[in-house]
């Protein structure tokens, strides 16, 4: 057992970052002199020293090639929400009929991918072309597999040809700069040695559906939009509560475990895998690191978890709301911060009244919260996430603070004066000898808060499945930035003015709390008392995306993001313009799917189902019986079908009138009709794989 033991670890040793050129890499293809450049360029930031590009280059060709690469990318995020990349050959003809693999600093460095045909916002015009990748170091180039080739991708921003952003990974850089700045002013008045530039961590839980592929290539409403726009809730789903941190099947289990290695070998450390609440719903959890590398290895882990799926012959979903009436699938957002000296500030520590960082942080974020709240929403606003916030563990749409009892009352003590106790959890006894006193947590958790204090980190619960995180950790990073900025200014014109430090710190962080107090919520988010109690306080409950976008457009975000230079006015509003876009054409494409298949499918079988009917109650009544059942079938099944026309006819007028409002009216109205008629339509004339098979067919 020991041997078989070393012999795992081993392999997964091996195995674990294989195919990135991490530093430990580096290290062996790079002299002394550019191996330590490189270190602090990925350590500290900050541009690569242009002595050490051209060696870094061939280092990272060589190893490349060493691994059976022919070609390399620039791997980029515009404002598409998925990643992008172009294919360039290492060939270079050598004059002699034949080729060299080349490599340059250049290319290394900077590309030139047609910018024309990405989102822009009006940041372009349409005729300026050109845009430019930049390589981001701090995130390492890594290995893509074909099936009969290797692709090297480079980590890199992208911009425009006046330097404009047409990315996310462009200001989740900008905003981490910022965070970092306020950080370590921070930590300088508080005095803590220096070890390390400040830094935000992130790990990003993924939610996600599989189906066989079977029923997903027969449902046009999966293959074109990613959920099911019919489609009747089975008898059964997750009312049993059996399936959540169930016994893993044998066919996803293999799915799970290929899927552990292909993250493994990307560095990317992928934790824990389980079964989730809904059937055929499941999540894969890594452990936290360095926040613009773990958006990049989610990233990774969305695209390979749909190529490794198909191997295994079923579909990964990430949409936010594939199924309806069941739950839907976030991507927890657990972000932290990691001060300059090298420790977590958001760890409250043994007790939690006594570690000034931690309740310098924590009112530092409560004060961003209740502040941004608006641009919280706006960060996840999404037309998937609007089917799946409020309800199945997803929080409304109201953005409020979880903090749990023992930190709300150290809150609730710093408001009086001064935190000066800590409430212990205690322990739990299970009264069996077998079990011993299990100590307990002094806060619970909440699954119904958008925003929660998970013990050494805060879990935004927002986020939806399908989204790139950057979004929501851009808004996260520049607004408590600003609130440490203020908090830090005040308290060095304090310490300028020579006035007690432990006494400037409490007034301020007693300011704070009784401003900002009103973002606490510690109860269940989902009751009607709530949401009245919430409209009392003033917190904004925009449900939809257009209602929440309009966060973008204020001029307190503009002002915000100017100041932190994470994005401009132009960058920021261009956001807007192409979020809105998204949000219209995903509406209109929704709609035009829906009317296909009502029309096409659903529509013929219920008349087919009709004719039957008529054709029975006419037999049965030249026969001389009555045939009530046949005659009060047919009477349910004509009016219902009368219903669907007529959603059918509202989703050609909607679609023809390109309004939004009225397009997602009709889908509801013409749902509502089909999945009537699928609750009697016989099963061999029913056109689509229904909900039941979908769920638990896998």
């Amino acid at each position: 057992m020991a041997k078989a033991v070393k012999k795992t670890l081993s392999a997964v040793e091996a195995m674990y970052g294989e195919d990135v050129f991490s530093l430990k890499t580096a290290k062996q293809y790079l002299s002394k002199k550019a191996f330590d450049s490189l270190s602090k360029t990925v350590n500290d930031g900050g541009a690569i020293d242009p002595a050490i590009a051209t060696e870094v280059a061939k280092a990272m060709k060589d190893w490349a090639v060493a691994k059976g690469a022919t070609h390399f990318c620039h791997w980029f995020q515009p404002l598409t929400g998925i990643t992008a990349e172009k294919h360039d050959s290492f060939i270079s003809p050598d004059g002699q009929g034949g080729v060299t693999l080349e490599f340059s600093a250049k290319e290394l460095i900077q590309g030139e991918p047609d910018a024309s045909s990405f989102p822009s916002g009006g940041l372009r015009a349409t005729f300026e072309a050109r845009g430019y990748t930049a390589w981001d170091p701090t995130s390492p180039a890594f290995l893509k597999e074909g099936e009969d080739g290797t692709t090297l991708c480079i980590p890199t921003i992208f911009c425009g040809y006046h330097g404009e952003a047409l990315d996310k990974k462009t200001p989740l850089l900008r905003s981490s700069a910022a965070l970092a700045k306020q950080m370590d002013r921070a930590g300088k008045l508080f005095g803590v040695k220096s070890v390390t530039k400040a830094y935000a961590t992130l790990g990003p839980e993924q939610e996600y559906f599989l189906i066989d592929k079977s029923y997903y290539e027969q449902r046009l409403d999966l293959i074109q939009t990613g959920r099911t726009l019919f489609g009747l809730k089975p008898a059964r789903h997750q009312q049993m509560e059996d399936h959540y941190f169930g016994a893993i099947r044998p066919r996803i289990l293999a799915f799970m475990e290929d899927l552990d290695q292909a993250l493994w070998k990307l560095g990317a450390p992928a934790k824990t895998r389980h079964n989730e609440v809904s059937p055929a719903q499941f999540e894969l959890a890594p452990i936290y690191e360095r926040l613009n590398l773990a958006v990049d290895h989610n990233l990774m882990c969305m695209e390979l978890m749909k190529q490794i799926a198909d191997k295994h012959g079923l579909v990964c979903l990430l949409h936010e709301k594939p199924f309806a009436g069941v739950n839907g699938s976030g991507k927890h957002n657990n972000w932290s911060v990691v001060g300059p000296d090298g420790k977590n500030w958001l760890y409250p520590g043994i007790n939690p009244h006594e570690n000034a960082k931690f309740l310098f942080t924590l009112c530092a974020i409560i004060k961003a919260v209740d502040t941004h709240a608006d641009l919280l929403r706006a960060s996840v606003a999404s037309p998937g996430n609007d089917h799946r916030l409020g309800a199945n563990e997803a929080p409304p749409a109201i953005i409020s603070i979880f903090l749990g009892d023992q930190l709300n009352d150290i809150v609730e003590q710093i408001e009086q004066g001064a935190a000066k106790s800590t409430k212990s959890g205690g322990t739990i006894t299970i009264g069996a000898d077998v079990i011993p006193t299990i100590p307990r947590d002094a806060t619970d958790r909440n699954r119904t808060s958008p925003f929660a204090f998970t013990g050494n980190k805060f879990e935004f619960r927002a986020v939806g499945s399908n989204m790139n995180p950057s979004a929501a950790n851009v808004v996260l990073n520049t607004i408590v930035a600003e609130a440490i900025d203020a908090m830090a200014t005040q308290l060095e014109a304090d310490v300028k003015a020579k006035k007690d430090f432990n006494k400037s710190l409490q007034s301020i962080l007693q300011e704070i709390i009784k401003k900002h107090k009103r973002v606490i919520f510690n109860g269940d988010n989902y009751t009607e008392d709530w949401h009245k109690e919430a409209e009392k306080r003033g917190l904004p409950n925009k449900k939809t995306t257009p209602e929440a976008l309009k966060a973008y457009e204020s001029e307190k975000a503009i002002s915000l993001f100017e100041k932190y230079a994470v994005l401009s006015k132009k960058e920021l509003l261009s956001r807007y313009e192409i979020y809105m876009h998204n949000y219209k054409s995903v509406v209109s494409y929704e709609a035009e799917c829906a009317r296909t298949i009502a029309a096409t499918q659903i529509l013929p079988a219920a008349l087919e189902y009709q004719a039957g009917l008529a054709a029975t109650m006419n037999a049965v009544a030249q026969a001389g019986g009555k045939a009530n059942t046949a005659k009060e079938a047919l009477g349910t099944v004509s009016e219902l079908i009368d219903a669907l026309a007529a959603g059918i006819k509202a989703l050609e007028a909607s679609i023809e009138g390109h309004d939004a409002l009225k397009q997602k009216a009709a889908m509801v109205s013409t749902r509502e009709a089909a999945d009537a008629l699928e609750a009697i339509v016989p099963a061999d004339l029913w056109p689509l794989p229904t909900y039941a098979e979908m769920l638990f067919l896998y």
